[in-house]
């Protein structure tokens, strides 16, 4: 480790010495108060990652805290359609999948292997189940909140401080209407009763390449749509590209700068018509369902947000300062309804900071060190810039990779596709970028996260001992290759 790492974490230490000097509260007993004439310290419209995590931390600083949430459950989109149920199944649709195509070559063989679609969603529902106060907020002035209770009541909740964390929905596109049967969103992608024969993906981000790769896995026939010339343009460009190899080798079809121009549901199934995206001759595309998966927007809907005042830009984020708070003095706002990454992680983040500035502390969310993943076999993960952002920018770098098919474990397991990218500074060796495709790339990638975090160079990791025979060997390697030479290639 360099020098000026060391001194960053001794100064590091110290820090979180002052910072975390408050006794803890415990959450349940003051985080869920009852509506009331008594002033809150904290009101968090909204119990999503962001929201519930805001109110918990909260609580724990002690401040009187209400969190006021419309979904039938806590969690947000990303525990009760989101994030969790996708994972579930498409762990479960993996499982299904090596059953069927690897577990022989390991000498476990079977006469047959079935799926029971619905066992395999009353799965995916066993997380979904937590208590939280119902209601549906709207902003009366900076400092109370008129709440519709899901069972047809009112209240009106006051508070010292108030933060929005209302996340987002599925943006729509024009022309098509979902109905969550033949046309549907990642909700409806996730509750199908059966298995379509042929599935259209609209929209080759990280959630329509995931549930793309669930439904590819139990039969179906999936094609994606994208109106732009590459898959998940957040992506590297060389991993993207791999990426997007290794999905075509499991028999997903892309079809790119392409729109969609026209949707048919009179008959038994959807009939796309589809042109380039450039324009020029039309055709048609036959599926059974359609998923729209075009990306998501701000969820700010009745808030009653202009009534008192509150800024948007043009597409609908609320706009706050380094502190999370809008033009409005008292009115904060997290998560997904600001700019920066729509991620689960980056609004827990956000609440945290939010909270302790509100505190009187200090809070930080970096979001260019916010990793990213892309759930599907293998998996994508990211964090810092790519290579393609660091030329934009100018700056001389070095570039190290190592692939998969030279780690043992990887060969051991019989899953060795994939790489590990690491990008740094030509001068100073300072890591700027770490890219992994892997089957465990959102696990590995953490790593990464730290050493960018604390400013690492690409030596640093190199010297740090990784147990063997392990898959992050992987990330020593290209860290060596990155300021030197790997040992294994």
């Amino acid at each position: 480790m360099t020098m000026a790492s060391l001194v960053r974490r001794k100064a590091y230490h110290h820090l979180l010495a002052a910072r975390n000097s408050h006794a803890p509260v415990n959450f349940f007993s003051r985080g869920f108060a009852s509506a009331g004439s008594d002033d809150n310290d904290v009101v968090v419209i909204g119990g999503g990652p962001g929201g519930y995590v805001a109110a918990i931390k909260a609580a724990q600083l002690g401040l009187k805290t209400t969190c006021i949430e419309k979904r039938g459950t806590l969690g947000g989109t990303c525990l009760n359609v989101g994030c969790i149920p996708s994972k579930a199944l498409l762990h479960s649709t993996h499982m299904f999948h090596e059953a069927q195509h690897s577990y022989a070559n390991h000498g476990v063989k079977f006469s047959s292997v079935g799926i029971d679609l619905a066992a395999m969603m009353a799965q995916k529902d066993k997380a979904n189940k937590v208590n939280y106060f119902k209601g549906y907020g709207k902003f009366v002035s900076p400092s109370e909140v008129s709440v519709d209770t899901i069972d047809g009541g009112h209240a009106t909740v006051k508070g010292k401080n108030i933060i929005v964390a209302t996340g987002s929905d599925v943006k729509s596109l024009p022309g098509i209407t979902i109905d969550e049967k033949k046309i549907v969103s990642s909700t409806g992608a996730l509750a199908l009763s059966e298995i379509p024969k042929k599935l259209v993906v609209i929209g080759a981000g990280y959630i329509g390449l995931e549930m793309g790769s669930v439904w590819n896995r139990l039969g179906s026939e999936v094609t994606v749509v994208e109106f732009a010339p590459d898959i998940v343009p957040s992506m590297d460009g060389e991993v993207r590209k791999q990426f997007q190899r290794s999905l075509e080798k499991q028999k997903i079809k892309f079809m790119l700068k392409t729109k969609v121009v026209g949707v048919d549901t009179s008959g038994d199934g959807v009939k796309l018509t589809i042109e380039p995206a450039s324009g020029g001759e039309q055709t048609t595309l036959q599926a059974d369902v359609v998923l729209v998966s075009a990306g998501r927007i701000p969820f700010t809907a009745g808030l009653d947000l202009d009534k008192i005042g509150v800024e948007t830009d043009k597409r609908g984020r609320i706009l706050v300062d380094d502190r999370f708070q809008t033009n409005v003095s008292g009115v904060y706002a997290i998560g997904d309804v600001i700019p920066g990454p729509m991620l689960a992680h980056k609004a827990e983040e956000d609440g945290v900071a939010c909270v302790e500035f509100i505190a009187g502390k200090h809070g930080h969310v970096d979001y260019d060190k916010v990793p990213g993943v892309v759930y599907t076999h293998p998996e994508v993960a990211s964090v810092g810039k790519t290579e393609e952002q660091i030329k934009a920018l100018g700056i001389s770098y070095r570039v190290g990779k190592f692939p998969f098919l030279a780690n043992s474990r990887a060969k051991a397991i019989d899953d060795a596709e994939g790489l590990v990218k690491i990008l740094a500074d030509k001068e100073t060796d300072k890591v700027l970028g770490v890219h992994i495709m892997a089957p465990n790339a959102g696990e590995l990638i953490h790593e990464a996260t730290i050493a960018l975090t604390y400013d690492a160079a690409s030596e640093d990791i190199a010297r740090v001992c990784h147990a063997h025979p392990t898959m992050s060997e992987a990330l020593k390697e290209a860290a060596m290759a990155t300021y030197d030479k790997p040992i294994h290639i």
